[in-house]
């Protein structure tokens, strides 16, 4: 990239002037990273200041049997298959409850599109974990899932949501987005919910008074032109409705270790290399600095390995999923060591190490606690970048 475009995307971004595709575009393509690092470290600066966003949760997948089949998913299984499995619901309860003695605030629940199961399962499921746990805030289903559901259902989308929020619903979770681009996605994606009911079903959420997050999917046969795509379309769908919370690149995974069957799921690997490090942060620049509208960026520690997420925080990112345990999906499709947990003092020291004061949240990203930042005293204390 030539000084003179650096020097005018500077002064966009500083003027707060909203960037264009071309602009994403020509982002993408710069290979200084620090620059690029730099400048999304001020917006989030910004909006965010010294703080680092972080919960306490737990995710629960409660079916991981899908009559899809997409390229890169590791976690599904066909009905019979070895390692098929679907919980009754006091199972779930019970996994749940368990759970609950780390002082959690948020269930996360991503399930496989079951074939059979009844649609009365899924409020069901929502209502008898809210009276188990009414403390604990229920983030559940991808709008792919709630497409399905009007399948099984004959209900309405609108019908839907106002069930399952009536059974303690608080947000969707953001899965089921990969790429929007059609390029890119009639060759990843193996199910019928495409950008049309995605936006459709976040809207119908935004407008029932959800607040919801967003996500893609990166690193495997998309080009740089069909991330700002993606994060363009969000982007206009946050002017319209303003409900989207957060926004949180994930990295596509290389399926490793989910092979107890002899079958290797992930249909991409063959042709695609996982995105580096510097790739990756890369991205969560430039979704930075284009998601003008959107008050947080997210990074998925799990997705990305410990030390690239500390790195993220000063590209952009200023949260910091929360606690994991045994994440399924991503875990079934990975082999960087990882660890599968994260205890609240962990996420602390990861924070702190990173230069960042820790503040604790809940799903409405309202403020549960605020903690002390790096010791100021201590010669060797990380900063954040100077702005």
């Amino acid at each position: 990239m030539d000084v003179g475009l650096k020097r005018e995307l500077e002064a966009k971004v500083r003027a707060g002037e909203r960037l264009t595709r071309e602009d994403g575009i020509a982002l993408y393509e710069s290979d200084d990273l620090a620059w690029l690092g730099g400048l999304a470290h001020e917006v989030r600066t910004r909006k965010n200041g010294d703080v680092v966003h972080f919960n306490v949760n737990r995710h629960l997948n409660m079916t991981n049997v899908c009559t899809a089949s997409c390229a890169y998913c590791s976690f599904q299984r066909k009905p019979g298959e070895k390692d098929a499995y679907t919980m009754r619901i006091e199972e779930a309860v019970k996994l749940a409850k368990a759970m609950e003695s780390d002082n959690l605030t948020e269930l996360h629940i991503v399930n496989g599109l079951h074939p059979n199961l009844p649609w009365r399962y899924y409020p069901r499921s929502l209502r008898e974990l809210k009276a188990a746990l009414p403390n604990v805030s229920l983030k559940a289903f991808t709008a792919t899932e709630i497409h399905h559901f009007e399948t099984i259902s004959g209900l309405s989308a609108s019908e839907i949501l106002d069930e399952l929020i009536d059974a303690g619903l608080e947000s969707l979770t953001g899965g089921g987005a990969e790429i929007f681009d059609w390029e890119v996605r009639q060759h990843i994606v193996d199910h019928r919910t495409h950008w049309e009911d995605w936006s459709r079903i976040h809207r119908l959420a935004h407008e029932k008074g959800l607040k919801t997050p967003s996500t893609m999917l990166y690193g495997h046969i998309e080009e740089p032109r069909h991330r700002v795509d993606h994060v363009l379309r969000l982007r206009e769908l946050q002017d319209e409705t303003g409900g989207f919370q957060v926004f949180i690149p994930l990295r596509y995974q290389h399926d490793f270790v989910d092979m107890k069957d002899g079958k290797v799921r992930n249909r991409l690997q063959a042709r695609t290399q996982m995105a580096t490090g510097a790739e990756a942060l890369k991205t969560f620049a430039v979704s930075r600095l284009l998601f003008d509208n959107v008050p947080h960026v997210k990074v998925f520690w799990v997705m990305h390995g410990v030390q690239t997420a500390q790195l993220a925080l000063q590209h952009g990112a200023d949260d910091m999923d929360g606690s994991v345990v045994e994440y399924k999906i991503t875990h079934d499709a990975d082999n960087y060591g990882t660890p599968n947990k994260l205890t609240r003092e962990d996420l602390l020291d990861l924070i702190r190490d990173a230069g960042f004061r820790p503040v604790e949240r809940n799903t409405r990203y309202e403020i549960i606690r605020e903690y002390d930042g790096p010791d100021p005293a201590r010669r060797e204390a990380p900063q954040p970048m100077r702005v």
